[in-house]
């Protein structure tokens, strides 16, 4: 009797061992990227050469004025850049892709706060707006500071080709000098706006977002 029972005991267990499934790659939890590329080089690359070009441009009003105008030629060339690439870049440097109302900027802001706030993986309403109402600010300082020097970005030859003619710098009779100063405080205080929101995104959502913007990946959920 116990050896008949001793036999079915081990039978039960290796028909148990039979039937339960093998375990094998198939069979396990597959493992997922965890991150996702966001920003292309171009928009990582050209992010931080604005941020050199405007602390360069801010910080030598009047002098050394040939590199200040160098910093405010490279702002416009950038604007013009990013004009082109929010219609032909990659998914989340488009317009398109981040364009969003001022209300709805204020209301992710308020349940970010709340800590509520809905996780972006391109641009947060609130940073859409801030990328349109930088480049406005940026175009109108590179636009008023050209007028100011009496120049347009244009080679020589075709400047004479076309007879434009470059009058040379006069700030105290400039009428757009004041329009100048007004526009690159407001770049100014929109860079401060700009960082600390980031901050705040990056502690809401508890993520680097000044790392992304230098490897260009973000975190996939």
């Amino acid at each position: 009797m116990k050896r008949t029972t001793l036999t079915m005991i081990m039978v039960a267990a290796i028909m148990t061992d039979t039937a339960a499934p093998i375990a094998d790659a198939s069979s396990e939890p597959v493992s997922h990227n965890k991150w996702v590329r966001v920003w292309d080089p171009l928009v990582r690359i050209g992010h931080w050469l604005l941020l050199v070009a405007i602390a360069t441009a801010l910080i030598t009003r009047g002098e050394p004025e040939t590199l200040h105008q160098a910093a405010g030629y490279f702002v416009a060339g950038y604007v013009v850049f990013r004009l082109f690439w929010g219609i032909a870049g990659p998914k989340h440097a488009r317009f398109e892709n981040f364009l969003a109302s001022p209300f709805a900027a204020f209301r992710y802001l308020a349940d970010l706060v709340s800590g509520k706030g809905t996780r972006h993986i391109g641009h947060s309403p609130p940073g859409g707006l801030m990328v349109i109402a930088l480049l406005i600010a940026m175009s109108l300082t590179a636009g008023t500071g050209m007028a100011m020097e009496g120049r347009t970005p244009m080679p020589a030859a075709l400047q004479n080709a076309l007879h434009i003619e470059d009058r040379g710098r006069d700030d105290d009779d400039s009428p757009w000098e004041e329009v100048h100063e007004a526009s690159a405080n407001l770049i100014l205080a929109l860079v401060i706006l700009h960082i600390g929101g980031v901050a705040l995104a990056s502690i809401g959502h508890r993520e680097n977002l000044v790392r992304a913007m230098v490897d260009g990946k973000k975190r996939a959920a």
